[in-house]
């Protein structure tokens, strides 16, 4: 009851003629984001960012997170008309999605892609509304131990239960380590990694960094590939989307088995992409016809879009209760509710009741309403895709270089957004990922300054990390994790010697 209470309070935050227009345009923005190729959502949520910094948090966080819902849905628009995946995690959709509309089915598809999206979101705004409460009790016992062993499980669990490489994962969270530790220590007021130039003594700006990395790089990696988009056309009548939303119950197993899967890899940081792909496979382990399964089945549309958007949704929990982004885009927001004055973490939920039960109450309403906004609009946002990309891409480059000098009006910062573009574009190409260079960019100050207050506390004891059951716990966890790969792979070597 203390849920629905607090979900009362947020939707009392969140109805205000402001607010809902912000929600809108969110949406739409998020749905064009998520249409071009390549962009997708931490890339458009990374772009848009700079727009929210005179709005107070709860506009800024709503209009974001819909930008955020939007791309979600947008991104099946192009895997299921064009068969280009418009998000990475779009591409299992891709298996079956094109094949139906190259049967003519593009209606059926696209209705089964937003519907499960719709449902995935929805299971994992629960799991969210029944949970956050709890967050608040253990809020206050949290100390610098504590706070240093939640940043340490993040990095630990990235490495432990990446779905990259292991080695990767690493170097990309140690060059990001390495990059936040630029400018003034906070601790004892040391200059570090300067090289003399006053522009880095306020450190490198994680947002400048996060529009470079994510937009310049997408924009060049696009660039490069010159994509020519022929595709389906598609129009959604009533008619089929009321026969898709009747054929529903028959699917009822994949759609929960999905839900599952993804509201888990959310909360670890497996990702939406990891989802999308175990979601389409376990539909077609556990389907009797397995070999329909790429030739246009609709239940190859539900299972990786319910997954995925699962994932994506259920993200924002560790990141809002812990300060853990369980995604790319959720790394993106953290930084933002920095930026906002804001430090995500269990007393977020104490001291910020109306910004989280706000944000929560608009992802019921953002997903209703981008539901019945995609299935009305997609011609129109289809047809974004036949405007040359040479258009499209000058516009972009030209929205990021204002939102990194806006940020501190600094001419600087528009060179170190180029930087960190061509950083990105390296990085793509060669397959180290981004999300753990972002998460070390974003969390390496914090978790630095939260270790030495625990070492000077405890008198340079390390057992500190340990002196109670709580950041006991946490860091033996984090433990495990970091050599998960290591002891999996033990088990499995002791099981086939018993065999």
């Amino acid at each position: 009851m203390e849920a629905l209470g607090l979900l009362a309070y947020g939707f009392k935050v969140l109805l205000t003629w402001k607010i809902l227009s912000l929600m809108m345009v969110g949406l739409v923005l998020g749905i064009f984001v998520g249409v071009l190729p390549g962009l997708g959502g931490p890339n458009g949520v990374a772009i848009l960012l700079p727009l929210t910094f005179t709005m107070d948090p709860t506009s800024a966080i709503v209009m974001l997170s819909c930008i955020y819902w939007g791309a979600l849905f947008g991104g099946a628009i192009t895997s299921i008309l064009f068969n280009i995946p418009g998000e990475a995690w779009s591409v299992a959709t891709t298996f079956d999605g094109y094949p139906m509309a190259q049967q003519g089915k593009a209606a059926e598809a696209l209705t089964a892609a937003f519907t499960s999206s719709f449902i995935g979101s929805l299971v994992a705004v629960l799991l969210i509304t029944f949970l956050a409460p709890g967050i608040a009790s253990f809020a206050l016992r949290f100390g610098p131990p504590e706070f240093f062993a939640v940043y340490f499980l993040t990095f630990c669990s990235f490495v432990g239960l990446g779905r990259e490489e292991k080695h990767k994962t690493i170097i990309s969270m140690v060059l990001g380590l390495l990059l936040a530790g630029v400018g003034m220590d906070t601790v004892s007021g040391q200059l570090r990694m300067t090289f003399g130039l006053d522009e880095l003594l306020r450190g490198i700006n994680f947002l400048v960094a996060v529009i470079g990395l994510f937009g310049i790089s997408e924009i060049l990696l696009t660039m490069e590939e010159s994509l020519s988009l022929r595709g389906h056309a598609a129009a959604i009548s009533p008619r089929v989307v009321l026969q898709v939303w009747k054929d529903l119950p028959k699917y009822w197993a994949t759609l929960l088995r999905s839900s599952a899967i993804g509201c888990w890899l959310g909360i670890t940081p497996g990702g939406a992409i990891a989802a999308s792909f175990m979601g389409y496979n376990l539909a077609k382990r556990f389907s009797k016809d397995k070999d329909s399964f790429g030739k246009g089945r609709i239940e190859g549309v539900f299972a990786p879009e319910t997954a995925a958007h699962a994932s994506g949704t259920s993200a924002l929990l560790p990141m809002l209760a812990l300060g853990i982004p369980g995604s790319g885009t959720a790394a993106i927001l953290l930084g933002g509710l920095m930026v906002w004055g804001l430090n995500p973490g269990p007393l977020l939920f104490v001291e910020h009741k109306g910004f989280v039960w706000g944000l929560i109450a608009s992802m019921y309403l953002g997903n209703v309403v981008g539901l019945v906004l995609v299935l009305s609009t997609v011609p129109l946002f289809a047809a974004v895709l036949r405007v040359p990309f040479a258009a499209i891409a000058p516009m972009i480059i030209v929205s990021c270089a204002i939102g990194a000098f806006a940020i501190q009006n600094a001419m600087f910062d528009i060179w170190l957004m180029l930087g960190f573009g061509v950083v990105g574009y390296v990085f793509k190409k060669i397959g180290i990922p981004l999300a753990p260079f972002t998460l070390a960019l974003v969390l390496g100050n914090r978790a630095e300054d939260s270790f030495r207050l625990s070492m000077i506390g405890a008198g340079g004891d390390v057992r500190v990390f340990w002196s109670n059951g709580l950041v006991g716990t946490i860091t033996t966890l984090a433990l495990v994790l970091l050599f998960w790969p290591l002891l999996s792979r033990a088990f499995d070597a002791l099981k086939r010697k018993k065999a």
